[in-house]
């Protein structure tokens, strides 16, 4: 059974930790449905009030930096609120405790931000927002992964269909 930690904090984005949310419960559902041990999904926030995302979306975090359960992976999600994020000492420096005990750390999008400045992105591939790239590369230690995705989609002669162009460089 596995726990599935998804950090929420005020201007994150919704789709950043909902889509990653419907994929871990519905998995968990098909588990429960087969008579296996289900995985655990929950949210956790600075505090246990209402958190607003970077949409305006209000959601009750299921538990806060200091009652939640161990976590076995920590998933950290992007958004307006991680740029200002990185400032946040409590915010990084519970990441970076989290993140040292889990066995699987992940990031959405500029997430990857609080990752490098809580630590666990230092020296490692990362990928962000098309528009963050450039400002991640400039914190340092740390390696860019988009260029690589598009040297194996080409390399394996992968062309999406319909085209997906977004992450090509621009004329």
């Amino acid at each position: 059974m596995t726990t599935f930690g998804l950090l929420i904090f005020d201007g994150a984005e919704e789709l950043d930790f909902v889509g990653p949310w419907e994929v871990f419960t519905s998995s968990a559902m098909i588990q429960a449905g087969n008579g296996t041990p289900a995985d655990t999904c929950v949210t956790v926030a600075e505090q246990t009030g209402l958190v607003r995302c970077a949409k305006g979306l209000h959601v009750l975090p299921d538990h806060s930096f200091a009652n939640h359960p161990p976590l076995d992976v920590l998933l950290v999600p992007g958004g307006a609120g991680a740029h200002g994020g990185v400032t946040n000492t409590a915010l990084t420096g519970w990441i970076r405790d989290t993140a040292a005990k889990a066995s699987w750390v992940t990031s959405v999008c500029t997430g990857a931000a609080l990752l490098h400045e809580a630590g666990p992105a230092r020296g490692k591939l990362v990928a962000t927002h098309h528009a963050y790239e450039d400002a991640l590369a400039a914190r340092g230690n740390v390696l860019d992964v988009p260029s690589h995705a598009r040297a194996v989609r080409r390399y394996i002669q992968y062309d999406p269909a319909p085209p997906y162009l977004a992450d090509e460089p621009l004329a």
